[in-house]
């Protein structure tokens, strides 16, 4: 009664394992998950790394942030000489990464390397709220603990926020000049935590 099971089974065995060899074609790529909501983000289960990341972010999140294909992208790490904003180059202590569209259309992500406390966080966060040409978005959620979102009269919108000893920034900054859907960043901004966090 064993033998007619095992020969059965071995036959189920050749079968499958002869179904899944001697194929050209590549196995299907996975599907992209719909970059999530940063309302939807648990920020408490995330445990952002002070390094780099960029390698984690995903294409689909790119392309959703920008609003269509990249152009160019950069990324830099601690130590690096790197333009940090327009017409601003200097020695990063930060990690991060930039992708550019055709139009101008650019959307960032960065984690300073060295840990934050909570109190330098909160005069992180006062800083950003106060920087010249920017505004806190009142309605924002939050980012980490000790947050701020900002939107800039460049066109940029930004997130700011502590997770664990990481501040971790995003950034979206449409082309031509304009507020950005804050839903849209808040989607980039969740991915960058993700990739950060993963």
């Amino acid at each position: 009664m064993r033998r007619p099971a095992a020969a059965v089974l071995a036959a189920l065995v050749l079968t499958a394992t002869g179904c899944s060899g001697g194929s050209d074609e590549p196995a299907p790529a996975p599907s992209t998950p719909t970059p999530t909501p940063l309302s939807e983000l648990d920020a408490r289960g995330l445990d952002v790394a002070r390094t780099s990341f960029c390698a984690q972010v995903a294409p689909a999140a790119v392309e959703d942030a920008l609003g269509g294909a990249s152009d160019s992208s950069d990324e830099w790490v601690n130590g690096d000489r790197a333009r940090l904003a327009d017409g601003v180059t200097d020695v990063a202590h930060e990690f991060g990464c930039r992708w550019v569209a055709a139009d101008g259309t650019t959307a960032t992500g960065w984690v300073f390397a060295p840990p934050v406390t909570p109190k330098r966080a909160e005069e992180l966060r006062t800083a950003a709220a106060k920087a010249s040409g920017c505004r806190p978005v009142a309605a924002a959620p939050p980012y980490g603990a000790h947050s701020v979102a900002v939107r800039c009269e460049d066109g940029t919108t930004a997130f700011h926020g502590l997770f664990g000893d990481a501040w971790l920034s995003c950034s979206l900054r449409i082309r031509p000049a304009g507020d950005a859907d804050l839903d849209r960043v808040g989607r980039w901004c969740a991915t960058v935590a993700q990739a950060a966090g993963s």
